[in-house]
């Protein structure tokens, strides 16, 4: 890390006043950063709520633009932070914010894992918590109402992800299902809440309850009929969000071919491993022998939560004693059973100050209580370190040099989630997955993200389908899910739903991946024996989180 603190720029006291700004519009933000100032409240996403916001992005935008950089930090930060300024402009004047709606990534899910990050550890913690849950219901009329504005304007979701939110919310909602149990867990682990604020917490914990089945009413009575029919969004929207989450711009069509290609090719390298593992076996019948195997399955999430935490303990302790340098407030890392029943595996960075360490979550989909470590092992890694925690941790340790957009909030999707697949790639060459089982199940992976660049891109811009009848839709999307990826269909169909409401956020983590291997590989032949890997992930981390574009013009303008 560098030796002495950077003097804060001009152009940094824009990112920082930007940091305070999204604080102020999005407490949600603000608490999975741990700006817990702002945990009693909840975002107004009505229609006056997305002017203010769009108001202040126009102000930090005209600030930025004012400014000269007076070093290499302020260029990278000027860059990288303008084009996402200018992209949430593009995105409003297409209108996005009226339709967002899907299974994963909108307010309706936002709102309640806001709770899963809030601390708990007093009474005053809960105190806070039941000003959230007061707020809840004012927060999703607001955004009920930009959504009537959206049908009101024909910019509306697609009407599955319409239905499907629905259903998770009465998953939210039921006598047994997340309001209710929190609030009857209420509470530190050493002491009980005064009985007057447990009081309220069931009252407020009601009203949500209430809140969010008005929604779910708005969403079948109201939003559903309205819906369009199609899954697909079109060329222009996607290119749009293929930007968001790449942080660069791609040839789709190119892309979309060398999906094609790198799914063929994931499909070679199984079939080769699947015959080392069973002589003579079809990938098939390779992972049915080890689904068989006792000794690679574990039973109920309890086991599973022990073992991602003891797997990711021994990476980290391993790494941080060879491959990289890991400072101590990097190594702690929580594994933990995610509070729903949704299906994915996700990560939350660290607090700035590190008080509430990164972790990584299973939401484990309901009925489905046995995983098998073989295909498991290298989510842990993608997930935890080298993956996601020690890119994200390391650069919200980097506060000599950072500013706190660059640390905790700048990034694309494409930045973390390539770097992800990357170092799965990297511990197989680091000898932590040559056991074939476990690199079949790294493959496995690989597999289902190269078919995630094909499948998104063809239902999006409605491609031929792959074996020529026709075009890609959700059928056709979930029938190569079921060639392709060995998981439990209700993975499968989750993820599919996923795919189709959440356009550009799939291909991702292979197009990511795909941009940070051709980024090493120029720097490597240009520096030829002089090439360092350690160097060059240690300089490419120290950057923190950026658009995969600004990613290449730091290393190929150099």
């Amino acid at each position: 890390m560098t030796a002495e603190f950077r003097k804060p720029t001009a152009i940094d006291q824009v990112a920082e006043e930007w940091v305070d700004t999204l604080v102020e519009l999005s407490p949600v933000l603000a608490t999975y950063i741990g700006r817990n100032e702002a945990n009693g409240r909840l975002d107004d996403l009505s229609p006056e709520g997305h002017a203010r916001a769009i108001a202040e992005t126009r102000r930090a935008l005209a600030a930025l633009d004012a400014l000269d950089p007076v070093d290499g930090v302020d260029e990278v930060t000027k860059a990288d932070l303008g084009s996402e300024l200018r992209l949430d402009l593009e995105l409003h004047d297409a209108q996005a914010h009226l339709r967002d709606l899907n299974v994963i990534a909108s307010a309706a899910q936002d709102f309640r894992q806001a709770f899963d990050l809030m601390p708990t550890a007093s009474a005053d913690d809960w105190a806070v918590i039941s000003e959230r849950l007061a707020a809840l219901p004012q927060a999703l009329k607001g955004y009920t109402e930009t959504l009537r504005e959206g049908i009101r304007h024909g910019v509306v979701p697609a009407r599955r992800q319409v239905t499907e939110v629905a259903t998770q919310i009465t998953r939210y909602t039921a006598d047994d299902g997340f309001f209710a149990e929190f609030a009857a867990n209420a509470g530190p682990d050493d002491s009980q809440l005064p009985a007057s604020l447990a009081r309220e917490i069931a009252d407020n914990a009601g009203a949500a309850r209430v809140a969010y089945d008005a929604l779910r009413d708005f969403l079948t009575g109201e939003l559903a009929p309205a819906a369009g029919e199609e899954d697909a969004v079109g060329r222009e929207l996607y290119a749009l969000h293929s930007r968001r989450f790449l942080g660069a711009t791609i040839d789709l069509d190119e892309t979309y071919e060398w999906g094609r290609e790198e799914l063929a090719r994931m499909i070679a390298e199984q079939e080769a491993i699947a015959n080392e593992i069973l002589p003579g076996a079809t990938v098939e019948e390779a992972v049915a022998h080890l689904e068989a195997d006792p000794s690679r399955k574990l039973i109920g999430t309890d086991a599973l939560q022990k073992w991602m935490q003891e797997t990711s303990d021994r990476a980290i302790a391993e790494l941080g004693a060879s491959h990289f340098d890991i400072p101590e407030q990097i190594r702690a890392l929580e594994c933990m059973i995610a509070p729903t029943q949704e299906g994915g595996i996700y990560y939350t960075g660290p607090t700035d100050d590190f008080s509430r360490p990164g972790r990584m979550w299973w939401s484990v989909p309901e009925g489905v209580n046995e995983f098998d470590t073989w295909r498991e092992l290298t989510t842990v890694y993608h997930e935890g370190v080298p993956g996601h925690h020690l890119q994200i941790a390391q650069a919200t340790y980097n506060r000599a040099e950072l500013n706190t957009w660059r640390r905790v909030l700048a990034g694309t999707s494409g930045h973390a989630e390539g770097w992800a697949l990357y170092a799965e790639r990297l511990m197989e060459q680091l000898g932590y997955l040559d056991d074939p089982a476990d690199r079949l199940g790294m493959l496995d992976g690989q597999r289902m993200r190269a078919l995630r660049v094909v499948l998104d891109i063809g239902v999006h811009l409605k491609k031929p389908r792959l074996d020529g009848e026709g075009v890609w839709d959700h059928d056709y999307a979930l029938e190569m899910m079921r060639r392709n990826v060995n998981m439990p269909d209700e993975f499968r169909q989750f993820e599919v739903n996923r795919y189709l409401g959440w356009p550009g956020q799939a291909p991702s983590y292979k197009v990511g991946q795909r941009i940070w291997e051709q980024v090493r590989d120029t720097v490597r032949a240009e520096q030829g024996d002089a090439f360092s890997f350690k160097d060059f992930h240690k300089r490419a981390l120290d950057i923190g989180g950026v658009g995969l574009d600004t990613l290449r013009s730091v290393f190929l303008s150099s």
